[in-house]
């Protein structure tokens, strides 16, 4: 073999000894580093909905009012005793019937003498999670709410707060029940004790729903309708307003914002004095929203669909179809909680004293 021939093969060994092995294939990517499955339109509709609302609590619990077991039972009596009114046939559940989802179906309610206010009685169902009470929100909570009918000359007509002390101190069986749930209070029986009593009972009147369930991941608590619902409710703009864990209740809002409403109540502007807040009203909860007809403030619109579509015209500006006005209504059926039956069984109320009023017509 020749010199050069030789030369020749041992640079081509050469070279082949200094070639980079092949490379190895990558390691396979761990199961936590996979890819994450797309999400289904069933799971993203779920996701806008948790971003949007909150489920129910057990109980609207309140710092500022604690609730005990004593406090609530008094509080069931008050509500129920129609004592506290001056012709003795008007109690707290008379226009927020507990039985028929905390309303008595009328467009506004029959007061003393048959009077009627100007406004709608709404329900107190989970009402204790608003941001205040009352349409015109001119009472911070539960509590103060429940002290305005008791004295309105138009509801339940007593005088003052004196006479509601007088009525319950001569009823004999309050006195131990006052007792027991303000202990250590030389004198128990006051008007803010019982507004405070009825506030505790009120407190745990919430109504889990079948959208509260599909809220805390069970996706077939809604029916197709009412998840086809839900998404036109999201995307014709309601959540603007009813949004939260009461869908709704959580804010003040011009009534007619787009579209001026036809109404002579300036609602909020008579509570502040403030032209700002002329036609401004507290938003409404829509839970339970099929059962408590008529609706808005002065309870003028009788049926649910014609509110869905008058929202939308004056609050939006849009007009719906029939289609989105049936998919919308179909969704708000799923607000309809269950009634806690065992806990708003009337009580047995104590016997009048000798001293107890007697029905005043007057």
């Amino acid at each position: 073999m020749s010199h050069r021939l030789l030369t020749a093969v041992f640079a081509a060994l050469a070279l082949a000894g200094c070639a980079k092995p092949p490379a190895n294939p990558p390691p396979a990517q761990p199961a936590s580093q996979a890819a994450t499955p797309a999400s289904t339109p069933g799971e993203e509709l779920q996701a806008r909905a948790a971003a949007l609302f909150k489920p129910l609590p057990a109980e609207m619990a309140s710092e500022q009012h604690p609730s005990t077991e004593a406090r609530v039972a008094l509080g069931r009596m008050l509500y129920f005793d129609t004592r506290l009114s001056k012709n003795q046939a008007i109690s707290c559940n008379t226009c927020h019937d507990l039985a028929r989802y905390g309303v008595d179906g009328a467009p506004t309610s029959a007061g003393h003498k048959g009077q009627r206010g100007a406004r709608n009685s709404p329900t107190v169902y989970n009402a204790a999670l608003h941001i205040a009470q009352f349409w015109d929100g001119r009472a911070a909570d539960v509590e103060a709410q429940a002290k305005g009918p008791v004295l309105n000359p138009v509801e339940m007509a007593l005088p003052d707060a004196a006479g509601v002390v007088k009525v319950l101190k001569s009823i004999p069986g309050y006195s131990p029940a006052f007792q027991a749930a303000f202990p250590g209070e030389a004198d128990p029986v006051t008007f803010d004790n019982a507004a405070a009593a009825i506030g505790a009972f009120e407190r745990r009147l919430v109504t889990p729903s079948p959208f509260d369930r599909y809220l805390a991941g069970d996706a077939n608590a809604l029916t197709a309708e009412q998840r086809a619902g839900l998404a036109t409710f999201m995307d014709t703009g309601c959540t603007t307003c009813h949004n939260g864990v009461g869908i709704g209740g959580g804010m003040y809002q011009k009534f007619g914002l787009v579209k001026p409403f036809d109404t002579q109540d300036t609602g909020r502007a008579e509570v502040t004095g403030s032209d700002a807040d002329r036609f401004m009203f507290k938003v409404p909860s829509l839970r339970n929203i099929t059962e408590t007809a008529p609706y808005f403030h002065d309870g003028k619109v009788a049926t649910l669909d014609e509110a869905i579509r008058l929202m939308a015209e004056h609050q939006l500006g849009r007009t719906l179809t029939d289609t989105q006005v049936g998919e919308i209504h179909a969704f708000l059926g799923s607000l309809k909680g269950e009634i806690p039956a065992a806990y708003i069984v009337r009580p047995a109320l104590p016997e009048s004293g000798r001293d107890t009023p007697k029905a005043d017509q007057g």
